[in-house]
């Protein structure tokens, strides 16, 4: 069985004359560890494609299921439950909290879980040891590279232990020796068992995945 099945999705944005179709019946199937690069060029449906598949971009039609999960019959409440156990994301922009420290920062998606702080702690650090960040947990984000926050934006990804990681445009900000290594991070849990779906314009990082799926004018090719 597939941990993910997508059944033509259907998405459009506008109204008459401007209205766009940026998805078009797409249908695919992802196994659990499997390392997925969506590429294709800008407007191509991709990054609305991601956003239907992290549950944070309703489809006009078509179906979505995660490990047997119905997602978008859920209500709101239940799908952000859902989100929160079984989705980590990694943007291309970091989206760290410049104001708390790398390990606060990590430490944002444990806030709704029931656990002492001392574990949430501990969590975090784990988590940033294990993207090489372990004894830089006090620093600001300004105090670090672009790498390097890159990586805490994966290590906060991690700290649930969720079976699927989103990425969009991880590599867009980095040099390459830095894309590198963020690319073999994720290379790395994916042969853990984690699945990794991402959006790259990298066919040199898009290499690094199991299987490449091209988007264009909506449709998978």
């Amino acid at each position: 069985m597939e941990l993910i099945t997508a059944e033509k999705l259907t998405k459009s944005y506008g109204n008459g004359d401007a209205r766009v179709q940026a998805l078009k019946d797409v249908s695919l199937e992802i196994g659990s560890g499997d390392f997925v690069a969506l590429m294709g060029p800008s407007g191509s449906g991709k990054s609305t494609l991601l956003s239907i598949l992290g549950a944070l971009n309703t489809p006009d039609m078509g179906k979505y299921l995660v490990d047997g999960i119905d997602v978008y019959s859920l209500d709101r409440d239940r799908r952000a439950d859902f989100r929160r156990e079984y989705l980590g994301f990694v943007f291309q922009d970091f989206h760290l909290v410049p104001y708390l420290s790398l390990r606060e920062n990590v430490m944002l998606p444990l806030t709704t879980k029931h656990l002492p702080g001392r574990e949430k702690r501990d969590m975090a650090q784990d988590a940033l040891t294990r993207v090489g960040l372990g004894d830089k947990g006090d620093r600001l984000p300004s105090q670090v590279s672009g790498g390097e926050q890159e990586r805490s934006a994966i290590a906060r990804a991690i700290v649930n232990q969720p079976p699927i990681i989103l990425a969009d445009e991880p590599t867009g900000n980095l040099d390459a020796a830095n894309g590198q290594a963020v690319m073999g991070l994720l290379r790395g849990l994916a042969e853990e068992g984690v699945t990794i779906i991402m959006v790259t314009h990298s066919r040199e990082f898009g290499a690094f995945a199991d299987r490449t799926l091209s988007v264009a004018d909506g449709r998978l090719m």
